[in-house]
């Protein structure tokens, strides 16, 4: 097989998603460093017009967009797993959770983690707001079980991990999401678990 490449950078929640499903299905891949100055390079465009970090590239195929990539890599590599089932509710639930990864996750936890510690240019309140709203129903969907769509670990789980997790480094606090931080423990004992670098939480530099 050969190698898969992604192009990323360590500290991206997008980037870690993948990377993570990389480790856990044991498939060998080259890390690129892709940060602002290569994102905007042509030879980087020509893999996205957009600029946006993670790429994925398996042999011909290229993939840009976090969640369609942790798709891909279970239709290919891991068919018929756990991280992707294939009956229609439990399918159907895995993608309610792709979606709140790109939604409520992206511009609540992600958004005010941006915004604290890489000045990005979103409203911060907002982003504590759309939070505020999302953990506590989050919070709820995890009191009585382990994970978010199945019985077992799915992508979406991964999707939803990465910013969830460092919630603290925007200003976000787990402390009232006692489920939640039992999911996060749950999520970093899975086999081929890394974590993303430590930022200091705000007010802590």
């Amino acid at each position: 097989m050969q190698k898969l490449k992604l192009y990323g950078t360590p500290l991206s929640g997008h980037v870690h998603r993948v990377a993570l499903l990389l480790r856990m299905l044991d498939l060998p891949y080259e890390f690129i460093e892709a940060g602002a100055e290569v994102r905007q390079s042509e030879q980087f465009r020509r893999l996205n017009p957009f600029g946006q970090i993670p790429v994925l590239v398996d042999g011909a195929q290229v993939l840009a967009d976090s969640n369609a990539i942790l798709v891909y890599l279970v239709k290919c590599y891991a068919p018929g797993s756990h991280w992707l089932p294939e009956s229609p509710f439990a399918a159907a639930q895995v993608q309610e959770w792709l979606s709140k990864a790109a939604g409520e996750v992206r511009y609540g936890p992600a958004s005010s983690r941006l915004i604290a510690q890489f000045s990005a240019p979103e409203d911060y309140q907002s982003a504590l707001a759309v939070a505020a709203r999302f953990l506590p129903q989050m919070e709820q969907h995890l009191t009585d079980r382990e994970f978010l769509a199945t019985d077992n670990a799915t992508i979406a789980d991964l999707a939803c991990y990465s910013y969830v997790a460092v919630a603290p480094e925007g200003g976000i606090a787990l402390t009232p999401y006692p489920a939640i931080q039992r999911w996060v423990a749950r999520i970093a004992a899975l086999p081929g678990f890394f974590a993303m670098p430590t930022l200091p939480e705000p007010g802590k530099r």
